[in-house]
């Protein structure tokens, strides 16, 4: 490709990045405007299923994403996951009753899951060789995923207070279809000329398994308790689901997961790093924002706003990791590091009181870690990964992110409500001495919370340890070999159902 040709396409995906984060964070503003509209009776109790909706649709067609690129070629994948996507946005935008809206969000979301983790496959064959093995790069994810978390809210309710909420959905289109043109001509990648079969019963398998999951951490603990029949049930599956993937992909001849890539070091510790910081940041977001609701009054759109400085932070330090040449591996342990420190800071010095500029001040020190995180280790990996499973190793990543938020929910939560002696959401309807008593039982919960964070980015900074100092690509591109036959959207919108009774 010509430097613009490559210039344009990076471009192309940085808008489809957008795209996919905003998603993220544009609904929650339009809670109540959807609500009144499809189902005044009974909709704030359904609400939920438009995020999990999307997130399980997602998840589910993460494996699968990366197989696909590696057997049909990552441009054909990108607009078709781009079209899909465009397809659910519009049926969002008309969908009549609550039934429509979370049956699209499904649609968007099997979209969706190829919007960050097929676009970063694409972005890997647009860069330059010379990058190759450095952090240059990566700072885009940073630079994206804050611009999102700050304009996702705000737009969201422009959209709705001055158009109607349908607008959330229906500005995707112009966007969508000027990547879709613009990709379809300008991106210019190498094809599969080996067409392979693809293995679906992996693919069933892997569904199955991360639907169980997440809708056990989605429910656990609210929708049913952590005994009861259900979620035992749901983990049961989830257990069985897992035993049954790893047992396919180890005999599949074309596995989605081979597990050959995790005798690869760069692979194998960015694997669990990325989980494990995915477990963090949705630790970070959704539990200070709850502090913020719970402990200090502000209203859930209030609350929102302190995600400014994070967004502040993840850009600036995404903008810094871009314009240095240190190593993936450099920002991995600096930015694992540095969150260990924040969420030190947060325990020590939550209290009912604690001034909301050094909670400000630590969203920004948040936000200049996971900016040095976001991205690196996809771009890591990438530079370790044998070429022709590029697809696998990119989506992979991506998949145990997204098991690392579910996990991370689940374990923060259960934390958090087994040393509160007070329901979450019955804070706010107290008075006086009572009210005063149940802050400081939830901040001191809170705390607790934080420092188990701390202790689990001090586990992602020792991992992180273990990653090579300068990795090589495992191989040429006309050298790489596909392993023999027998040889993985931190989401604050939760913080919504704070007020609600949810």
């Amino acid at each position: 490709m010509t430097p613009l040709a490559r210039t344009v396409g990076m471009f192309v995906c940085l808008f489809t990045i957008v795209l996919a984060v905003l998603d993220l964070q544009i609904v929650s503003a339009a809670t109540v405007p959807i609500v009144r509209d499809l189902d005044p009776a009974h909709g704030i109790d359904r609400f939920p299923w438009l995020v999990s909706a999307f997130a399980l649709a997602s998840a589910a067609m993460l494996p699968l994403y990366g197989k696909l690129c590696d057997t049909l070629g990552a441009k054909r994948v990108f607009l078709g996951a781009v079209t899909t996507f465009l397809v659910g946005s519009a049926l969002c935008g008309l969908a009549q009753s609550m039934n429509e809206l979370i049956a699209a969000r499904a649609v968007q979301g099997l979209g969706g899951g190829g919007l960050m983790s097929v676009t970063m496959v694409v972005i890997a064959h647009l860069k330059d060789p010379d990058e190759t093995g450095t952090g240059k790069g990566g700072g885009i994810g940073g630079i994206v995923a804050g611009g999102g978390m700050a304009l996702g809210p705000w737009l969201g309710g422009v959209l709705t207070d001055h158009a109607s909420w349908r607008w959330i959905f229906y500005v995707n289109l112009p966007l969508g279809l000027a990547v879709l043109v613009t990709g379809a001509l300008v991106l210019k990648l190498p094809d599969r000329p080996v067409r392979r079969p693809l293995d679906w019963t992996g693919a069933a398998l892997a569904a199955a398994f991360s639907t169980a999951l997440l809708l056990a951490t989605d429910w656990g603990g609210k929708e049913y308790a952590w005994s009861s029949p259900e979620i035992i049930g749901l983990l049961c599956a989830a257990a069985l689901g897992l035993g049954l993937f790893v047992r396919r992909q180890a005999t599949a001849a074309e596995p989605l997961l081979p597990l050959s890539l995790f005798r690869i070091p760069e692979l194998r510790w960015g694997f669990a790093v990325q989980g494990i910081t995915g477990a963090a940041m949705m630790c970070a977001i959704y539990y200070v924002l709850v502090y913020l609701q719970v402990a200090r009054g502000l209203s859930s759109s209030d609350a929102g706003l302190y995600l400014l400085p994070m967004a502040v932070g993840m850009t600036a330090s995404g903008l810094a990791t871009g314009r240095t040449a240190l190593s993936a591996r450099t920002f991995t342990l600096s930015g694992t590091l540095t969150m260990t420190g924040v969420f030190v800071l947060l325990a020590t010095t939550l209290t009912p009181d604690t001034s909301l500029w050094l909670i400000r001040a630590e969203l920004l020190l948040a936000g200049v870690a996971f900016g040095q995180l976001i991205g690196q280790l996809v771009f890591l990996v990438q530079n370790a990964a044998p070429r022709p499973l590029l697809g696998v190793a990119t989506t992979g990543i991506r998949f145990f992110q997204t098991l690392g938020n579910a996990l991370g929910a689940a374990v923060f939560g259960t934390v958090l409500f087994r040393l509160l002696d007070t329901d979450v959401n019955a804070i706010p309807a107290l008075h006086g001495a009572q009210h005063a008593a149940a802050v400081q039982d939830f901040v001191h919960a809170t705390s607790t919370v934080f420092w188990c964070g701390a202790a689990v980015m001090l586990l992602a900074a020792t991992l992180a340890t273990r990653l090579p100092r300068r990795p090589e690509r495992a191989a040429a591109p006309a050298q790489a070999q596909a392993p023999a036959p027998a040889a993985l959207a931190p989401e604050s919108t939760r913080a919504t159902r704070i007020g609600t009774g949810h």
